[in-house]
């Protein structure tokens, strides 16, 4: 990944500076005006900030960003599987009837230009897909309890069906999010992978020290992508640990619930 700013407030994925109509994004802890568990610059309105500190680094995000200003795009995620795809009709809603829509989403999708797609994240992989021939576009939240009921899936298949999107000519961005390494989880989520129909063996490891399961949350969702038809060479892992790299991305099991979080997004410029 590459720094978009001076003070790395945003990071850019390599796989997308062949395409110069797309701008796509994960944001850090740096160069915002957050303070404790949100410092500095944490985008997301429903962890627990200070609402003016999100309005004024959501503003220093759309300073950062190529062209025309879009409009920021953020949903209220619930750890499901329930998909927004934003049509013209979007932009003419109130602000509360927005609000109303993104609630309980956990992934958005277009082919309209002027919106910027986002996911919040702390630890969960955020996936940003674009399909340049229908100029589609995408934006996942992927923890877990989604990376299990295949959010990525559905996303995928309604890409497909909305826009004939075709895996060979996807691109896919794979966020920072918790390494395999950090992941340590209960039998209960070993389970629920096993009973997903997960290949275990590729998904997940026995600490031997500890004797815990851990949980390669990249791997499951690159294995969705490459079910789909994307090529190896078409999906960019970030490989970047959030529980790892706490001075520089927030991580909600380092920081507890009420913390900062990443936004990734994606829009057409």
């Amino acid at each position: 990944m590459t720094p978009l700013t001076a003070d790395r407030r945003m990071l850019g994925y390599d796989l997308m500076r062949a395409y110069p109509d797309i701008s796509c994004f994960t944001t850090t802890r740096h160069g915002g005006v957050g303070e404790g568990a949100y410092a500095t610059f944490n985008c997301s309105h429903y962890c627990g900030d200070s609402p003016e500190h999100v309005r004024r680094n959501r503003q220093l995000l759309l300073e950062a960003l190529p062209g025309p200003a879009p409009e920021l795009v953020v949903p209220t995620q619930t750890h499901g599987t329930r998909t927004l795809r934003l049509t013209p009709d979007f932009r003419a809603l109130t602000p509360e009837r927005k609000a109303e829509r993104l609630q309980g989403i956990d992934a958005l999708l277009t082919d309209q230009p002027g919106y910027c797609l986002c996911v919040s994240t702390a630890d969960c992989v955020p996936i940003l897909l674009y399909d340049p021939e229908h100029q589609a576009i995408a934006a996942v939240h992927a923890g877990w309890r989604g990376t299990v009921a295949d959010i990525l899936g559905h996303v995928l298949e309604e890409m497909r069906l909305a826009y004939g999107t075709a895996g060979d000519r996807l691109l896919a961005c794979i966020g920072p999010s918790i390494s395999i390494a950090a992941f340590e989880v209960g039998d209960e989520v070993y389970e629920a992978f096993h009973a997903a129909g997960f290949d275990t063996t590729r998904v997940s490891c026995r600490n031997a020290a500890t004797g815990k399961r851990h949980i390669d949350l990249w791997e499951a969702n690159r294995m969705r992508l490459a079910d789909f038809g994307v090529p190896d060479e078409r999906i960019e892992l970030a490989g970047i640990c959030t529980y790892n790299n706490p001075d520089d991305f927030f991580s909600a099991r380092r920081l507890g619930i009420r913390s900062g979080r990443m936004l990734s997004g994606i829009t057409h410029l």
